[in-house]
């Protein structure tokens, strides 16, 4: 050891001999000097290597010395006190922890350890708390448990009814809490039933505790992220489940307070009595609680008589009837229409039935007889929702359900009712648009009369107010107990030419493209377009390509698009037409070209942005889009509209504005309002459908005194027939069609209305017109007249002369004159009347609107313009959902 090692420098004042002294005192009975008595540094240097009493203080060496000394040099730091630690902590070694002579009950920061290590908890300290926390919940178990009681399941059910009320508050109707349930005996339940249960949902039941481990992790994770805690759970759990109806919160302690009770159950009742008690208390959908209500609600026969395959049926209803009752619930949710739900029925029938054959409940010749669905009974009986009550009601539910992130009520909370809901519906205009309806339907469609023609005649209606978006008043169907589809809702009927102010908007908004730039320059450099703009009103015009070239399909064949009754409109060679009259006349030809000129993606923008939804929209690659090949329901055609009378400001139909329960208000609603389009583009779309109506094909649905605008439309093959009108305070659509109500569980066919009602041709200047005429003047009687606001000029005029024409020369068509005009019933209004026409221009009796959609591929005169392809020799390959698919207002299809 070198030197300097073994003999450090002595401090100036003493060193080690002062100390020495020091101890040498200390053991004579002398006091020590107190420490810093001369401000020397020896003073405060050994005063920090000894205590008061003289017991040496360690520092950890020569150089936690000299610190000390330094941090105490100069009196710059008071000398801790006597028997203190480094920072004025417990006396004893280490540096502020607890001496040996205190022992802490917990360890914690920990003695002894630096840094992190006194953070860390020591295992003795991890494993004693884990131990306690299991000795708690062991303890809040037995609890628990003792304190629970075994439910009584003759207190099931006790569903309460949903309260519904008109706009102005009175009460519509109160219903949803009508029990329909009887308990029948243990005896009285088909094993095949008891196993069917077994089978698909807890195939350990008969051996098991009551309870799924697993099922409760997962049910718990569940929660944890925000989700549902179904899923997993044993029969004996879904019994207590079914019996705490009057507690159906979705929480930690219900959910613990279920897990006791099942445990409690499953110790104590017998496994037969737990099955009767589930399948007495399960709910089966159509209001029915228990085997026996569920076998007369689907099949009208009592439990005991049910045969394997209704009973895999039935237990495919427990999963949840809403998606699998062969009848649909698109009131619930637009997604569970009923070939959807037939589908996954079926597939949940047969994996039961399958099951039951693997666990040895069921012979495999017995199982072989059950492979297709049962035939079920109808599935609305509460007369209290007759007329429109129960679309209105479905209406209501299904804008709840749907939008359940925002009101909070989803189909469990709505079925356990108790709520007061609040809706938008007026009884006075719901009143005056079934007897607008009706009284078409008593004078003109004659089913007896007619068989071929009047039967399975349907009508559909909605009114909107422009200002909030909400829902006054609907026409889903003659009867909701009898007829099961809201025609105002969900339909699949294409809207013809009432889908051309979407192109007009779309051309003011964004422009046509320029036809000398290439295609994505044509998409930034385009012209704004005046409603003054010309375009070809020829029949048969061969439909070009922004850019000039001509149109094909997949296949390579061009379309010629014609005009209903095979009409021309203009003056030969160009046929030349203005955007207005085009408009007034429905002339296909002039917005089929439009549209392809301004892009059909600007066509679809500008309908999704009026408040259509994306899923009714159809064939959106083919030219024929622009003229209504699409299928939107009513409600949102009139919400549609809506957004035109609010110059540009678009608001979604709704039909609850609030919602309450014993805990008070739990919903209200709140107007969104979004930009669509400009005040210019929206006012004058309206200014030119004004024109249709006051001297156009919708003369039908003026009401003196009052501005309207509106549109007709009439579909290829005369399959369905529209009018979409309104004036500043309301909007409203009505549409008519023919379907067989005994093909509503399979995909709708639509058929041909020639001849309906005693007219040669349906159109929309017709019935669809006059019914949109009688109810708008009961429903704005005593309300003031207003008008709508002036239009600004907008845009640009398009091929003016002497610019080329985009409609085809003499040679591209059959045609080098005008066609003959129409006779009165070939078209609603004829291009050229003669001064001796007996008939009124205008007279809906004998005029159709010229908004048939029809086209031909190659020149054909008799086109599929309202199939989803160009060509009606072909399938589209671009036609988004299956005609005929419904959806509904808040979500679905046709929304």
């Amino acid at each position: 050891m070198s030197e300097h090692r073994r003999k450090p420098p002595q401090p100036q004042g003493g060193g080690r001999a002062a100390a020495r002294r020091g101890q040498s005192g200390a053991s004579s009975g002398r006091r020590a000097a107190p420490r810093g008595a001369t401000g020397s540094p020896s003073d405060s240097y050994g005063s920090g290597q000894y205590g008061a009493e003289g017991e040496q203080q360690s520092y950890g060496g020569r150089a936690e010395a000299r610190r000390a000394a330094q941090r105490n040099a100069g009196g710059r730091r008071r000398a801790p006190e006597p028997g203190a630690g480094r920072r004025g902590g417990a006396a004893g070694p280490g540096r502020g922890r607890q001496g040996p002579g205190r022992k802490r009950l917990i360890d914690y920061p920990r003695y002894g350890k630096d840094g992190w290590r006194r953070w860390m908890p020591s295992w003795k300290l991890v494993s004693g708390l884990f131990l306690g926390f299991i000795g708690c919940l062991v303890a809040v178990a037995g609890i628990g448990y003792a304190m629970v009681g075994v439910p009584d399941i003759a207190k099931t059910a006790k569903a309460q009814n949903n309260v519904y009320f008109w706009s102005d508050g009175t009460e519509m109707v109160a219903t949803g809490g009508e029990t329909n349930r009887q308990i029948i005996d243990y005896s009285q339940i088909p094993a095949a039933m008891r196993y069917a249960v077994i089978s698909q949902e807890n195939k350990t039941f008969e051996t098991d505790r009551g309870v799924d481990p697993k099922g409760i992790a997962r049910a718990f994770l569940n929660m944890a992220r925000g989700g549902q805690t179904q899923g997993g759970s044993t029969i004996t759990q879904q019994y207590v489940k079914n019996a705490m109806l009057n507690d159906q919160s979705q929480t930690i302690s219900r959910k613990f307070k279920e897990i006791l009770v099942a445990v409690k159950v499953g110790a104590t009742i017998d496994k037969d009595e737990i099955m009767a008690g589930y399948l007495n208390s399960a709910y089966y959908g159509r209001n029915a609680y228990g085997i026996q209500a569920a076998a007369r609600a689907y099949f009208n026969k009592d439990a005991i008589k049910l045969n394997p395959g209704e009973c895999a049926f039935l237990a495919a209803m427990l999963k949840g009837a809403t998606y699998y009752d062969p009848a649909g619930a698109q009131s619930i949710d637009t997604a569970a229409t009923p070939e959807a739900n037939q589908k996954r029925a079926l597939i949940q029938m047969q994996d039961t039935l399958d099951k039951m054959v693997e666990y040895g409940h069921l012979n495999a010749a017995e199982r072989a007889k059950y492979t297709q669905l049962p035939k079920v009974n109808n599935p609305r009986s509460n007369t209290a929702l007759s007329g429109q009550t129960g679309y209105l009601v479905d209406l209501a539910n299904s804008y709840l359900v749907n939008n359940s992130d925002k009101t909070g009520i989803d189909e469990e909370k709505l079925r356990t009712g108790g709520l007061s809901i609040y809706t938008t519906f007026d009884k006075k205009k719901v009143d005056e648009l079934t007897a607008a309806v009706t009284k078409v339907q008593k004078s003109s469609i004659k089913p007896k009369e007619r068989p071929d023609t009047d039967t399975h005649v349907q009508f559909g209606g909605a009114s909107v107010d422009p200002a909030s978006g909400a829902i006054r008043a609907i026409y889903g169907g003659e009867d909701a107990t009898k007829h099961f589809t809201n025609n105002a809702d969900q339909t699949g009927a294409q809207v013809g030419s009432t889908f051309k102010p979407f192109v007009l908007a779309a051309a003011m908004t964004w422009g046509v493209r320029d036809p000398d730039l290439g295609s994505s320059q044509a998409q930034d450099e385009r012209t704004i377009v005046s409603p003054k703009s010309l375009y070809s009103g020829k029949n048969k015009l061969k439909i070009r390509n922004y850019d000039g070239s001509v149109w094909k399909n997949e296949k390579g064949e061009e379309w010629l698009q014609t005009n209903d009754g095979q009409a021309s409109y203009g003056s030969p060679p160009n046929f030349k037409i203005d955007l207005r009259e085009a408009m007034r006349e429905s002339v296909n030809s002039a917005f089929v070209q439009l549209g392809m000129d301004v892009g059909l993606d600007k066509v679809k923008d500008a309908a999704l942005r009026a408040g259509l939804k994306e899923k009714s929209l159809t064939g959106t690659s083919f030219p024929s889009f622009s003229i209504g090949i699409s299928d939107p329901s009513a409600i949102r055609m009139a919400g549609a509209y809506a957004t035109f009378a609010a110059s540009g400001k678009q608001r979604d139909p709704y039909s609850v504005e609030k919602v309450t329960s014993k805990e008070g208000v739990t919903f209200t609603h709140k107007t969104e309002t979004q930009e669509a389009f400009t005040s210019a583009v929206a006012d004058n779309v309206t200014d030119i459908l004004k024109t249709v109506v006051d001297k156009g094909t919708g003369t039908a649905a003026q009401l003196p005194g009052r501005d309207v605008a509106g549109k007709t439309g009439t579909t290829d093959g005369n399959k369905s027939a529209w009018f979409v009108g309104y004036t500043p305070q309301l909007s409203t659509a009505i549409s008519m069609f023919r379907y067989d109500d005994n093909e509503a569980n399979k995909n709708r066919t639509f058929l041909e209305m020639y001849g309906t009602g005693g007219q040669k041709k349906i159109h929309g200047a017709s019935f669809p017109a006059q019914i949109w005429h009688d109810y708008m003047a009961e429903a704005l009687k005593g309300q003031p007249a207003k008008s709508f606001p002036t239009p600004e000029p907008i845009g640009q005029v398009l091929n003016e002369d002497p610019a080329p024409s985009p409609s085809p020369s003499v040679s591209e068509s059959e045609e080098s004159s005008p066609s003959p005009s129409p006779s009165p019933s070939e078209s609603e209004v004829e291009p050229s009347p003669s001064p001796s026409d007996t008939c009124g221009r205008f007279d809906w009796q004998c005029q159709s609107n010229g908004g048939t959609n029809q086209g031909s591929s190659n020149g054909g005169a008799n086109g599929g313009g309202g199939d989803p392809s160009p060509s009606p020799s072909e399938s589209s390959t671009d036609v988004g959902n299956p005609r005929g698919q419904d959806g509904g207002l808040f979500g679905g299809r046709n929304g």
